[in-house]
Order: C-alpha cells, then structure tokens, then sequence
C-alpha cells in the first residue's frame, strides 16, 4: 500500500487530510480521511467506510450509508483525532452498474441479500485487507471502530490487526430503508435493535416496505394501461376460512392485522366487495385505524340487492354499485334516491357483471388502484378470470372449519394455478400476512 498525494480538506466537521493510497493487493485507488495525529496512537477512532455514490453523494434513502459517514465524520471531529478508511467498494463490491440492477430487483420485493445472488454474486463481496494496509501504513497501533457490522471486526481481526472496541451506529429508519436495514440484522448479523428504534423513533410498522413498493408498482401500472391495479386482500384462518356459516360476519384477524387492513384501504384510490360481503358485514370500508383518505367504496351487486338502510349509503364518499342491465329500475331509482351511482355494465354467461368491463369502467373514472376485500364469490372470480395483480392475504393462527375464502375449483391443471410469485411474510400480532405479486 503506496501513499500517493494528501491535501487539506476542510469540512463542516473540521479540517481533514485526505490520502491517496494505490496498492498491488486489488489495483483500487483507496483512500483515507485523517485528523489529527494517529501514528503510533492505540484505541484510534475508525471508521472503515464502502463507497455508496448513491448514498454518500446523492443522500440516496434506500440505505444508511450516507448518514453513516457523516456521523463518523462528526464522530472523529468530535474526539479530536481519527481515521475514516474510504475503500472503493461500491455495492458491497459488485459495483456501481451491478447495484442498480439489484436495487431494481429490491423494488420488485427481494431483498438486499437474494438481489445480489439473483445477480450470481455474494451477499457480501468485500475485502478488508486494504483498510488493514492502510491502517498500517498511517502506523495505527489498535482501533475502536464504528460498526454494526460484525463480519467487519472479525475481518480487521483475521488479519491481527487489534480492534479493542466496536462503537455502533444507530442509523435512522425511514420507509425507504427499513427492509433494507431489517434484512441486515437477518441475513447479515449486523447487530442493530430496529425494533426498539422503530418504536421510539418512527412508529413504522414493519409492512410499510411492502406498502411503499405496492402503491409504486399500482402507480406505474395504471400509467401504462389505464386500467386499475387490483390488490386481492383478506383474512383467512389456518384451514382456509373466511367464515363459519355462509352470510354471517366473523372476525378472524387479530387488531394489528386490522390496522394494517386500513393502512392498504389509505393506500388504494378503491375498495371493492360482493353484495355477500355487503349484506352479512354491512360495512362502511372507511380508513379509520391509521390516517390516510377514504377510498372509493364499489359493490359488485348484480341485482341491485343492496338495502338502502346500508352503512356505505350513509358514508361521506358516494359508493358505487356495479350492476347489468337486466337489474331492476326500480331498485335503481331507490338506490339513486339513497345517494348511490349506478353503473351498469355487461354481464356474463351465467348473468354476473363482467369484471373486467368494470376494470376499464373504473379505470376510465379514474380509479389507479383497487383494493379487493371480498367475499369469497368475488375473490374467486377475480382470480379465476386473472385480474388481480397483487394478494396480501393475512392468516390467523386459528381452525373455523367453514367457509373457504375460494369457494370452487379455479383450474384442473396444477401448473396453471393462480400462485403467489416471490411471496413476502411478514408477522403482523399473531398474525402472518403473505404479500406478493399474482401469476
């Protein structure tokens, strides 16, 4: 390891040199922030810092690497004294080009981990060898180093190079980096406590994530075919349930699972059920639990059996009844009266309103995205006419022995099924939600 140039760097946190190293160990121009006097010095405070461009330079949220570095900046200017080891080593070294690759695949619900093994690389393709040079060549006799990554320390440490403390940094966690930050802490032994800083810090429950990514993939579908993205959302219990006795309500998922139930309704410009579900719940399909608008409410009512004494006449947003042509016009004129907007549309085969004209329909009012909530008639019919583009389906941990949420055969060819593509579990209470795109 050569040192090449150094020139005086004043900075916000006080004046630095900056050092040039080159080296025979990876051919990488390294490079090492200094203040202070370190030759000959124990306990140094180090902070061994990868290249982020995406981070470091252009405040990027998707990590906690810029924060990071600035805090050790501060750190060290704080003490007086210390090193920040600048290793060029974007992406955890699989490069610049490689790690927009992954972030894409991040977007579509890999994480950070299987993003780099999808691309054929390693969780972690780092070398430390050239921070311990570096560390040499400035005559560091031992180090505290800032970290929460334990692979790091025992890395400085294979190489006997002393490291007598490891200082962690507690980052902040926002809705762009929590699952970045939390499959860290899972698959990469980075020694972090998000839930208690979650908790203290943000209150962002651990499905926001998956929330974020939902409402980007709705937006850019419906931008690029003007249809609404469709999300199927229910509970279920263990056996597949939804209820005990056809037409009678039970609640299955437990209160956070309901919050998180509200949170999907902020986010979705329409709610959608089947007159069942209208009938045995009367429901308002209102955002109560968490902040956020009230969707459009939309019932799928063939007959125009809905009463107008119903809770979703009596909500501030107008509902909609999607009905065919054969309804009555009497029911219609009363549900008119009542405040409600009739939309006749075609019907099918066995006299149920086409969905997918109701797609285009909605789509042409429009609705960007649908949130399908029930009941089991209609999540039967948008999976077996492959409209829904998404499912969070949450599962309680309990037997009912009732009414299936499917309620008939979909298809005879086992691979042609409806499945669930790269599904994400999340806990949620003592419930477990499974997120994923629809195929």
């Amino acid at each position: 390891m050569t040192r090449t140039a150094a020139a005086r760097i004043p900075t916000p946190d006080g004046e630095f040199q900056l050092i040039h190293f080159r080296n025979n160990w990876d051919a990488k121009e390294h490079l090492a922030l200094v203040m202070g006097e370190v030759t000959g010095r124990t306990s140094v405070l180090v902070r061994v810092h990868s290249e982020c461009f995406t981070g470091d330079v252009l405040g990027s949220q998707r990590c906690d690497c810029g924060e990071q570095l600035a805090a050790a900046m501060h750190a060290v200017a704080v003490e007086g004294s210390g090193v920040i080891v600048y290793l060029r080593q974007e992406g955890r070294g699989i490069g610049l080009a490689e790690k927009l690759r992954a972030y894409n695949l991040q977007d579509e619900g890999y994480d950070t981990v299987d993003a780099n093994l999808l691309l054929g690389h390693q969780a972690d393709e780092r070398d430390y060898t050239p921070a311990v040079l570096i560390l040499q060549a400035l005559g560091v006799a031992s180090i505290r180093l800032l970290t929460n990554n334990p692979a790091k320390v025992e890395s400085l440490q294979s190489h006997h190079f002393p490291v007598v403390q490891r200082i962690p940094m507690q980052p902040s966690v926002t809705h762009e980096n929590a699952a970045y930050l939390s499959a860290k802490v899972r698959r990469m032994r980075h020694l972090l406590d998000l839930n208690g800083h979650v908790a203290a810090q943000t209150d962002a429950p651990v499905y926001t994530p998956l929330l974020t990514q939902l409402s980007k993939q709705a937006a850019a579908r419906f931008h690029s075919t003007g249809q609404p993205f469709v999300t199927l959302s229910y509970a279920q219990s263990l056996d597949g349930c939804v209820a005990a006795q056809p037409g009678k309500h039970l609640d299955i998922s437990a209160p956070p699972s309901l919050t998180m139930t509200h949170a999907l309704r902020a986010s979705h410009d329409g709610i959608l059920v089947g007159i069942g579900t209208a009938l045995a719940d009367d429901p308002s399909l209102t955002v109560r639990l968490v902040q956020g608008d009230n969707p459009q409410p939309v019932v799928v009512d063939s007959h125009l059996r809905l009463p107008a004494s119903a809770k979703l006449l009596q909500m501030p947003r107008q509902v909609w009844i999607a009905t065919t042509d054969a309804a009555p016009q009497e029911r219609q004129r009363a549900l008119e009266a009542a405040g409600a907007r009739i939309l006749r549309l075609p019907a099918t085969a066995n006299g149920q309103v086409d969905l997918a004209a109701l797609l285009i329909r909605l789509g042409e009012m429009g609705l960007g995205s649908l949130m399908v909530e029930g009941g089991p008639s209609i999540l039967t019919s948008f999976l077996a006419a492959r409209l829904a583009d998404y499912a969070v389906v949450t599962v309680a941990p309990i037997f009912v022995g009732g009414v299936h949420a499917v309620n008939q055969s979909l298809d005879p060819s086992p691979e042609k099924l409806p499945r669930i593509t790269n599904p994400q579990i999340v806990q949620v209470g003592p419930d477990v939600t499974i997120w994923g795109a629809l195929a």
